[in-house]
C-alpha cells in the first residue's frame, strides 16, 4: 500500500509554521503530523509553553486555532530521511518557499539542523533565530528535531523551543 503525503496545515497570519523533513511511515499511516508514538513534538511544544494544552497527532489540524501551522520540505513519507532524494528536496524547498512568502508567518520553524540546512543551503549553524532569513520578514527559528532517535535530553529541546515565545 503507498502511503499517501498528509495535509498541510496552514493559513496567512500565523505566528509560527513548524517544518519538518518528512512524515514517519505512522504518519503517512494515518495522516497526522507527528504521529509515530516515539516523537516528542506534542510534549516538546506543550512544555515549552507554546500550547495551553497536550495535543495528540489526530488534533494537528486544531494548532491553527492557536496560531501554528504544520509542514514538511517533503511531502512524502519515509522510513528515514536518507530515503529522501536531491530532486525531491529541490523541489521541496522551492514549495516551501513559496509557502513562506503566500502564508508569510512571524516564524519558520524549522524541526532540525538538516531540515533548515536542506532549505537554506547554510551549515554549521546554531539553534535559534536565522540572520538573514531566507524568506525577507519571516523569522527563520532552527530547534532540535523531535525524533525519538535525537540523544538531546527533552529538557535541553523543550528550553530550546522556549525561545519562540520571545518572538511571537
Amino acid at each position: 500500500m503507498a502511503l499517501q503525503p498528509i495535509p498541510d496545515h496552514l493559513r496567512a497570519g500565523l505566528k509560527i509554521i513548524f517544518i519538518g523533513f518528512n512524515p514517519s511511515l505512522r504518519s503517512g499511516e494515518t495522516g497526522h503530523h507527528y504521529a509515530n508514538p516515539n516523537n516528542r513534538f506534542w510534549r516538546v511544544i506543550h512544555e515549552a509553553g507554546l500550547c495551553p494544552r497536550l495535543y495528540r497527532p489526530e488534533e494537528d489540524a486544531e494548532l491553527l486555532e492557536i496560531g501554528f501551522g504544520l509542514t514538511n520540505i517533503v511531502a512524502r513519507p519515509t522510513r528515514s530521511a536518507d530515503e529522501i532524494t536531491r530532486e525531491e528536496y529541490r523541489h521541496g524547498r522551492d514549495l516551501l518557499r513559496e509557502k513562506l512568502v503566500r502564508y508569510r508567518p512571524r516564524v519558520a520553524c524549522f524541526v532540525g539542523k538538516g531540515v533548515y540546512e536542506a532549505f537554506s543551503h547554510k551549515s554549521g549553524i546554531g539553534w535559534g533565530a536565522q540572520e538573514p532569513s531566507v524568506v525577507p520578514g519571516v523569522v527563520d527559528f532552527v530547534a532540535p528535531s523531535s525524533s525519538g532517535l535525537v540523544r538531546m535530553k527533552l529538557e535541553e529541546i523543550v528550553e530550546i523551543y522556549r525561545e519562540l515565545n520571545k518572538l511571537i
